[in-house]
């Protein structure tokens, strides 16, 4: 099976790729991908010299691009991990947003059906469906609310694919997941960025009062869920992933503090982000139901063999901060990343 993965060198992309080449001697893998600020070749670095995985440097919303691997050799699956991703970001400058995850999905979905490809799989969040009150759970059938420009730009590249679908007959599938996390995550998110800081005794932000509530996931389990929804999902399905760890942002604070054995003095409140959604929370039973997939990884073990990967891993996070993975894609491909 030979597969394109966009946004591969992003933290589940990579994750991705890394778990595919490892489980099936018989997949073949492209990866395109930008390699804007949260897509790192470090990240796969440990696959480069794998002889069924290749690295283009492109844009899918460049279309002569994706077109040309498409046309280049047959490619059986599309899986699209590219996108802009942090709901912070999206409310100072929603233009990047609108860009990769509208007109980009569009571009591939045009370019997947010209190629004929077999399957194409959508990765998407389950923040197209808004915000939760105290109690029940996001189906597959939940309306879908974004409250965020990020999440806004989601749904509309969902909807997108659903319509190729139903217009064309094209073979998608969509999948949505909670909070994920694990290796390779960009640290800009909250397990990552709390990690860091409080190994380094810095302040850890936490958004107005930190009652707000995520369901978290391993990267590892979304990744088993995205391969079941790919090789055994029902094309025109919606697919949700979640862990069933439903955590108040201040819980996970207190957990990794305890975790690194660091004082509680070291949590700052600052002013709530706007729209700030009160909670998610997936029910998964579809998943289990029709791919057999269930989660795997505990999270209080999964949140401890995080916090050691980051910890084992300081010159790799120091390099995502810096930007000095610049002299990494120069050795590797002699020529700058501009």
């Amino acid at each position: 099976m030979r597969l394109l993965v966009t946004g591969g060198c992003g933290f589940i992309g990579s994750n991705f790729i890394r778990q595919q080449l490892q489980t099936y001697d018989d997949v073949s893998i492209v990866n395109l991908d930008l390699l804007t600020y949260a897509g790192n070749l470090e990240n796969l670095r440990d696959v480069e010299d794998n002889p069924r995985y290749e690295f283009v440097r492109g844009d899918i919303c460049d279309r002569e691009c994706v077109n040309k691997i498409l046309e280049s050799q047959p490619v059986d699956a599309v899986i699209n991990f590219a996108a802009e991703s942090h709901v912070d970001r999206s409310i100072l400058d929603s233009g990047p947003f609108i860009q990769t995850n509208i007109v980009g999905t569009q571009i591939l979905l045009d370019a997947s059906r010209a190629a004929n490809v077999e399957r194409y799989l959508q990765v998407s969040t389950d923040e197209v469906y808004g915000s939760l009150g105290p109690t029940g759970l996001f189906t597959e059938e939940t309306p879908l609310a974004p409250s965020s420009p990020y999440s806004a730009s989601k749904t509309a590249a969902d909807l997108l694919v659903n319509a190729y679908h139903h217009s064309f007959g094209f073979p998608a599938i969509i999948t949505r997941c909670s909070n994920n996390y694990g290796p390779y995550q960009f640290p800009e998110k909250l397990i990552p960025l709390f990690i860091s800081n409080a190994a380094a005794d810095l302040k850890l932000p936490v958004y107005g009062t930190g009652t707000n509530v995520r369901d978290w996931i391993h990267v590892e389990d979304h990744c088993r869920g995205i391969d079941a929804a790919l090789r055994r999902g029902s094309i025109g399905e919606v697919y949700n992933f979640g862990g069933g760890n439903e955590r108040t942002n201040l819980e996970i604070t207190h957990g990794i503090l305890k975790l690194l054995n660091k004082p509680e003095s070291l949590i700052h409140y600052v002013t709530d982000r706007p729209g700030h959604d009160l909670r998610y929370a997936i029910d998964s039973s579809k998943a289990e139901r029709e791919l057999q997939w269930q989660p795997q990884v505990n999270f209080e073990q999964g949140l401890q063999d995080t916090i050691n990967w980051y910890l084992s891993q300081a010159e790799w996070t120091a390099h995502i901060k810096s930007g000095e993975y610049q002299t990494y894609y120069e050795e590797q491909y002699g020529k700058r990343l501009e």
